[in-house]
């Protein structure tokens, strides 16, 4: 097997470098890269920059850090800003945890110091402490409705008042407000934050949330294509068939 055309002008357009055989699993690499730059970045609707943030998120999710590390660069190759890298990478804490985040934003730092990029980056967020729960909750509504206040109602005081209240405040006031990115991006990015973490019973609001933010049936299962050779077919498939069978007027039972 040789690399196609497509995937040998994919690969070097991304890293820079005309694609070698590898030394030891030259076929592997064929197969993979030939799948990956040769068929899925050729299908869809996605920017080549929209395919780099999106496969930025899967490997931050998985901490996949060599790989991370390679595709933040190439992020930046395609025309992504170190803004826009670090976003994606925040955006990724309230679902992967802080620690993760720490990783997988030192290796960012890692590739942007290497680029000539003067740290720190340039603050994004919006919001004052006492009305981010306020904010979030604006931007969670239309999306989610009330459901995880509904749901964990019945958790023990005082978690049946503060668990809605953490994920509010955190992961969409101050979080999804911030700048640099919009709301239907950070919601495509959390999409696939879910399905790298194989979380299946989040799928199912987090494909709506990315629909009623304003994505396209389309762009949805665009991202979840992209991110599947790296994240597997099960888990990317089983977001596929929630895209598939979206209806808009059936209430999401994520969390029962």
């Amino acid at each position: 097997m040789a690399l196609t055309p497509e995937a040998r002008r994919t690969f070097t357009r991304l890293f820079g470098t005309e694609p070698t055989p590898h030394p030891t699993d030259p076929e592997l690499y064929e197969i993979l890269q030939n799948e990956i730059f040769g068929e899925v970045f050729s299908t869809g609707v996605l920017t080549d920059v929209e395919r780099e943030l999106l496969t930025v998120t899967a490997l931050a999710a998985m901490q996949t850090l060599p790989q991370l590390k390679a595709h933040v660069a190439a992020a930046l190759r395609t025309g992504a800003s170190p803004l826009q890298v670090r976003e994606t990478i925040y955006q990724c804490a309230p679902y992967i945890g802080f620690p993760k985040t720490l990783n997988a934003i030192a290796t960012a730092n890692e590739v942007f110091e290497a680029e000539g990029v003067a740290l720190p980056l340039p603050t994004a967020g919006t919001v004052s402490p006492d009305e981010r729960e306020a904010v979030g909750a604006a931007i969670q509504t239309p999306l989610y409705g009330q459901e995880v206040k509904e749901v964990f109602a019945a958790l023990p005081e005082p978690y049946g008042e503060f668990l809605p209240h953490l994920l509010t405040s955190n992961a969409f006031g101050d979080i999804e407000t911030r700048g640099v990115l919009d709301v239907p991006t950070r919601e495509l990015i959390v999409l696939v934050v879910v399905a790298a973490l194989g979380a299946a019973t989040q799928l199912g609001p987090h494909v709506a949330g990315a629909i009623r933010a304003g994505n396209s049936r389309q762009k949805v299962a665009a991202a979840l294509v992209q991110v599947l050779p790296y994240i597997g077919g099960p888990y990317a498939m089983s977001g596929l068939a929630l895209v598939a069978g979206y209806d808009e007027n059936s209430p999401s039972q994520a969390y029962r």
